[in-house]
């Protein structure tokens, strides 16, 4: 188990970054374990038959003037990717974006004050499966400054969400 480790992403605007998860636990205090300041977009992978344990148990310390208030919190696309399992537990956010979030395969168990997948643009499931044990929202699409955005898309996979407030929310179209 690693204490009070960030992986921080700072890349070009047009590279492609990959994160690969293969039987990690780390724990933050206050700090996102992935945060992405700038690239692309990112790929979080999971290995097969992997469990994977990242989680952020106080109160989420601002990097300046950006709100970091998720386990994993993206300024630009990420994507949730792989064949093995991603535990996240959080005293917010699971996992927020400024841009796209998609979840294209592996399985995925949320325990969160907040929202569990959150995106300022949208949310795209293409398969995976993920359970949510405890949220405010479970899915949550929504940019405060733009409406014409935040929408979700399901094509497969497998969902449980058990949630305090919206199970799904999306501003513009689900």
């Amino acid at each position: 188990v690693v204490s009070e480790y960030t992986v921080t992403v700072e890349a070009g605007e047009e590279d492609k970054v990959q994160i690969v998860l293969d039987n990690v636990s780390v724990t933050n205090s206050s700090m996102p374990v992935i945060y992405v300041k700038s690239a692309d977009k990112v790929f979080v992978t999971t290995t097969e038959g992997s469990t994977n344990t990242l989680s952020v148990t106080g109160t989420f310390t601002a990097d300046g003037t950006t709100n970091t208030d998720a386990v994993i919190f993206s300024k630009s696309d990420i994507t949730l990717n792989g064949l093995g399992t991603l535990n996240i537990s959080s005293s917010d956010n699971g996992v927020a974006t400024k841009d796209d979030l998609k979840v294209t395969g592996g399985t995925y168990t949320f325990n969160c004050s907040g929202t569990a997948l959150e995106a300022h643009d949208s949310i795209r499931i293409a398969d995976g499966t993920i359970n949510i044990e405890k949220s405010n929202d479970g899915l949550h699409a929504e940019d405060d400054e733009d409406d014409t955005t935040g929408f979700i898309y399901i094509k497969d996979g497998t969902l449980t969400i058990n949630s305090a407030d919206d199970g799904i929310h999306g501003t513009t179209v689900i």
